[in-house]
């Protein structure tokens, strides 16, 4: 047996560059990239959101997550607020070209879990919680 069949570090490292590869390929003709869907798949379920709520849903800090909202705020999909209250205090929301998009995009991710082989809701929710508790238990273990 091959070293990278007994490590999960191996395994978990495959599957996200599958995933990301998966989904670049699903999402070409849209110009978008999986970082930049992501960003919309919580505008479009979630609603406005500043950039530090939009950093913590993704586990992004700003400096990676600026980039990717200034693409899509080019692109017309989204658009910036500074809050009058306090100017440090950035909203992200969805143009209409954003909104109308979500209709677009949105059998992407169920042709994923159909690649994926996912086979139903209950495979998937104990996929994502599982992948969940890991993340939490190795984040838990660095931030110390």
């Amino acid at each position: 047996m091959a070293v990278t069949d007994e490590m999960v570090c191996f395994s978990l490292y495959a599957a996200a560059r599958a995933t990301t590869q998966a989904y670049r390929a699903l999402l070409a003709p849209w110009g978008l990239t999986y970082p930049q869907y992501l960003v919309l798949a919580v505008l479009w379920i979630e609603g406005d959101q500043t950039i530090g709520s939009l950093g913590e849903a993704m586990q992004l800090d700003s400096g990676t997550l600026s980039p990717l909202v200034r693409r899509l705020e080019q692109a017309d999909l989204v658009t910036k607020t500074r809050s009058t209250a306090d100017e440090r205090v950035v909203t992200v929301q969805l143009t209409a070209k954003g909104q109308a998009l979500r209709a677009e995009v949105a059998p992407i991710h169920t042709r994923i879990t159909e690649l994926s082989g996912i086979r139903d809701d209950a495979h998937r929710l104990d996929l994502i919680s599982e992948l969940q508790e890991i993340t939490t238990r190795l984040q838990q273990t660095t931030s110390r």
